[in-house]
C-alpha cells in the first residue's frame, strides 16, 4: 500500500465541520468524493482531527492509503482544486511512511481564536466582536493556568467516545495583533471536542470580571462541563498548525508560506 499525506486548508463557514455525518456536508466528505473522482477509485480519507461546524483550518493534514501509486502529485493536486469547492483548498500530496497516521502520529496541533473589539464588517465571519471591555491581563494569568492541569473533562464536549481527557498545554496567550485585534494561541498534544472554544468562552468571563483567576482555576478542578461558560462562537476559531514527526517521508510547508487569515 502506498500513503499520502495531503496538506489544505478550508473554510468552515459552509461545513458541519470535519467528520462525516448523516444529514449534512461535512469537509472530509467533499474530499473523499474529489479524491475517489479523481482516481477512480474508492478512497477513504482519514482527517488530523475533528473541527466543529463553523469552524476553519488554514492549515489541516489527513492521509489516504492507495495499491497504487500516483504518477504525478503536482497534477493530482491541480485536479483536485478543480474538483473541490473555492473554500476547500489542496496544497501538496505526499508519499509518506506507512506509519505515519495524519491523527494519532500528530505531536501537537495548534489553535488560533481572533476578537475584535470594534466593528469590523470584512472580519465578521472569521473573528468574535466583544462588545464589553476585556481585561487581557487577567485573561493571560487565567490562561497560564492551563498548563498545571492535564485533565480538561470542564472544556470537553460531553459524551464523546474519547478514552480520556487528559491534553497537555504547552503554550496558551492572548497575543494584541492591532490596536483593536486579539489573538488567543493555544498548542498542545491533542485536544477535546470543543475544548478552545469552551476555554475561550471562560476566559471572556475573565476578562469581563465576571469570574476571578482563581475561580478558573477552579473550574479545571471541577471536572465538570457545567461548572464552565458557554463556548465562544465557532467562526473566529482557527486550526493553524500540525507537528509530526521528523524522517518518516513527510516534508510540511514552511510556516511562512501559509494561508494568514489575519
Amino acid at each position: 500500500m502506498y500513503r499520502y499525506f495531503i496538506e489544505m486548508a478550508y473554510n468552515g463557514t459552509q461545513y458541519h465541520g470535519w467528520q462525516i455525518q448523516e444529514n449534512a456536508i461535512s469537509v472530509q466528505s467533499l474530499v473523499e468524493d474529489a479524491a475517489s473522482r479523481l482516481l477512480k477509485n474508492s478512497v477513504n480519507v482519514v482527517g488530523a482531527g475533528r473541527t466543529d461546524t463553523g469552524v476553519h483550518a488554514s492549515y489541516f493534514t489527513a492521509h489516504f492509503d492507495l495499491e497504487e501509486p500516483i504518477v504525478d502529485t503536482d497534477f493530482f493536486v491541480f485536479k483536485i482544486n478543480r474538483i473541490l469547492p473555492r473554500d476547500i483548498v489542496v496544497f501538496t500530496i505526499q508519499l509518506v511512511d506507512n506509519q505515519l497516521h495524519s491523527r494519532f502520529s500528530a505531536l501537537s496541533r495548534t489553535y488560533n481564536y481572533f476578537l475584535t473589539l470594534h466593528e469590523n464588517p470584512f472580519k465578521n465571519h472569521i473573528s468574535f466582536r466583544s462588545v464589553y471591555p476585556l481585561d487581557f491581563n487577567l485573561m493571560n494569568q487565567a490562561s497560564a493556568r492551563l498548563l498545571h492541569h492535564s485533565d480538561f473533562t470542564s472544556f470537553s464536549k460531553l459524551h464523546t467516545d474519547v478514552k480520556t481527557n487528559n491534553c497537555k498545554v504547552e503554550y496558551a496567550e492572548w497575543i494584541q495583533l492591532a490596536h483593536n485585534e486579539w489573538c488567543y494561541v493555544i498548542r498542545a498534544d491533542r485536544f477535546l471536542r470543543n475544548m478552545v472554544r469552551a476555554i475561550v468562552g471562560t476566559l471572556l468571563d475573565v476578562g469581563r470580571k465576571k469570574i476571578s483567576v482563581d475561580d478558573f482555576d477552579r473550574i479545571i478542578a471541577t471536572k465538570d462541563r457545567g461548572a464552565a461558560s458557554s463556548s465562544a462562537a465557532p467562526q473566529a476559531l482557527f486550526l493553524t498548525d500540525i507537528v509530526y514527526p521528523q524522517g518518516m517521508g513527510f516534508t510540511p510547508m514552511p510556516y511562512d508560506s501559509r494561508l494568514k487569515t489575519f
